[in-house]
């Protein structure tokens, strides 16, 4: 803990988390003059960035695009090398606005917050950290993102295993050198996508186990260039105003057309042209590509073509071409060498979709009797996402109830960013809103910003308590699954659904409308009063 900064027990807002969101929140707070305890597990700032150091980790959202727009002075001084910037890099932007604002002193460190109570009789939340300190506070914001719980599944043996383990997602901060050593993956997801190719040039062989192919589209990422830089400099004011009403949150050229509406030539000539390109922005090559099965295909097709043109031997080529699930339902990867990577001779593909790894051993694990021995074995088995961090907290609201309890159906929120019954505490992405169907960033600006507002505007009024009226929040649940119902999105076991957690219930959880959707809605909800949230003033308080 910090000793620069008085810290007190009482303040108007508790923060959980240093990433991108909780950082944004604590720099509008301190601006505002609302007093802040920010609160980070992590000895660092970064969020996902600070704690998925994996080898390969980088994003897949233009660097240009994935960084604040607050403030313009931050936006024209920082100079990102790449287009798709590394986790390195990332982290390093992240420190500078840290220190930029003066925001490092303002923040526990090393301090998680275990539980966060509800008491009705002060209209206070009360927070215990693992430090054992206990701080009051009018507010509290869940700001700990949505990918950052890590899923280890229970395998038998796992203690019983001698070698060395790693998960992508809680990576050692120091240096692993697979050098010489026989490597096993677990899982084919977005971390595995980026890591399997850097660890395959570094050990001696590689053995990757696959339940599920995914796709993946090639990054073409380079240096960035001047000019590129340049461009979006000069104009950052009006793309950053198209950006948060772009339906994924950033600028990408988007083709108004149906798959099914042109001539296979054209089709194909499309997709030939995007994957050149690369990146993401592949899935705009149609307007229907997410709600049409169909067009769906045409596509999913040509990328399984691209899958068995690269992996030379046709067997492993089949198994890496997706067909459990269309294009784009799971979280579509991006990436560097990733199919081409099964060409070396020391890389391995070992399918367990219908026979799954058996147990770990002393010296390896075991898949249909078959036995494997590893040095080390890297777990890319992905995230409790979009509840597993809310959960980590032993939250209670109005009358002792736990949101673990109120949700065990499926989470319930209103926009995403409330939860009735749990007057004035707040979730930055949370379930119900865009969050991972976005640049992360863009939505996490307009949340912090809405939430920013939200609490000046009581202040300055005179209100002590903001929460759902239950009725908005049932209609705004099933509107969000209706919306999905719209696409294809339910169609695939994926971490979206909470398909990855065994006994997690099955539903959609982000806001796919849409970015700018989204943000038209709140704003509407804004003007018109906060409809949908109910306030309390301090003189009701004072009258109970």
């Amino acid at each position: 803990m910090s000793d620069q900064v008085e810290k007190a027990s009482t303040v108007d807002v508790v923060i959980v988390g240093a990433g991108f969101a909780g950082l944004y929140l604590l720099h509008r707070a301190r601006k505002q003059g609302i007093s802040t305890r920010c609160f980070e597990r992590g000895d660092g700032v970064g969020g996902t960035w600070f704690w998925n150091r994996y080898p390969g980790a980088r994003c897949d959202v233009e660097s240009m695009q994935y960084s604040y727009g607050f403030d313009d002075d931050l936006q024209q001084e920082w100079e990102w090398p790449e287009k798709f910037s590394g986790q390195a890099d990332i982290l390093a932007y992240v420190n500078h606005v840290t220190d930029r604002f003066g925001l490092r002193p303002h923040i526990d460190f090393e301090t998680e917050v275990r539980a966060a109570h509800y008491d009705e009789s002060q209209r206070l939340w009360q927070i215990e950290t693992s430090l054992g300190e206990r701080v009051a506070a009018k507010h509290f914001v869940m700001a700990g993102g949505c990918i950052s719980t890590a899923q280890v599944p229970k395998f038998e043996g796992l203690d019983d295993y001698k070698g060395s383990t790693y998960h992508t997602g809680l990576w050692p901060h120091e240096e692993v050198n697979f050098t010489g050593q026989r490597v096993a993956v677990i899982g084919t997801g977005s971390s595995a996508i980026q890591a399997i190719p850097v660890i395959a040039e570094q050990a001696a062989h590689l053995t990757v186990f696959q339940r599920q192919a995914n796709f993946s589209i090639p990054s073409r990422n380079h240096p960035m260039t001047p000019e590129y830089a340049g461009a979006w400099r000069n104009g950052y004011a009006d793309k950053r105003a198209e950006m948060r009403y772009a339906p994924n949150g950033v600028l990408r050229d988007l083709n108004n057309k149906s798959a099914l509406d042109v001539s296979e030539a054209e089709r194909l000539e499309t997709y030939e042209a995007r994957w050149k390109i690369g990146g993401s922005g592949f899935l705009a090559s149609f307007n229907d590509i997410m709600t049409n099965k169909q067009a769906n295909d045409t596509m999913a097709e040509f990328v399984r073509n691209k899958i068995r043109q690269t992996v030379k031997d046709p067997v492993t080529g089949e198994l890496l071409a997706p067909k459990t699930h269309p294009i784009g339902t799971k979280r579509l990867c991006v990436d560097t060498g990733y199919y081409e990577t099964y060409n070396r001779d020391n890389v391995e593909l070992v399918d367990i979709s219908t026979a799954p790894i058996d147990r770990l051993t002393e010296s390896g694990l075991m898949v249909n009797g078959r036995r494997f021995e590893f040095d080390s074995i890297v777990f890319a088995t992905g995230f409790d996402a979009m509840t597993g961090t809310l959960f980590n907290v032993d939250i209670t609201g109005r009358d002792g109830l736990a949101l673990t309890k109120k949700w065990e159906a499926g989470p319930r929120t209103y926009l995403g960013l409330m939860s009735q019954g749990f007057p004035n505490m707040f979730m930055i992405t949370g379930p119900g809103s865009p969050s991972v169907k976005s640049n992360m960033i863009t939505s996490v600006e307009q949340h912090v910003d809405l939430v920013a507002d939200t609490i000046i505007h009581m202040r300055d009024q005179g209100l002590e308590l903001i929460e759902p009226a239950l009725e908005a929040e049932d209609a705004w649940v099933d509107h969000v699954q209706v919306v999905a119902h719209k696409t294809l999105f339910p169609q695939a076991n994926s971490w979206y659904m909470g398909a990855n957690i065994p006994g997690k219930p099955r539903l959609f959880m982000p806001y796919i409308a849409g970015v700018g959707a989204y943000r038209k809605i709140c704003e509407e909800v804004v003007a018109d009063g906060y409809r949908g949230f109910r306030f309390e003033t301090k003189k009701a308080m004072a009258a109970e």
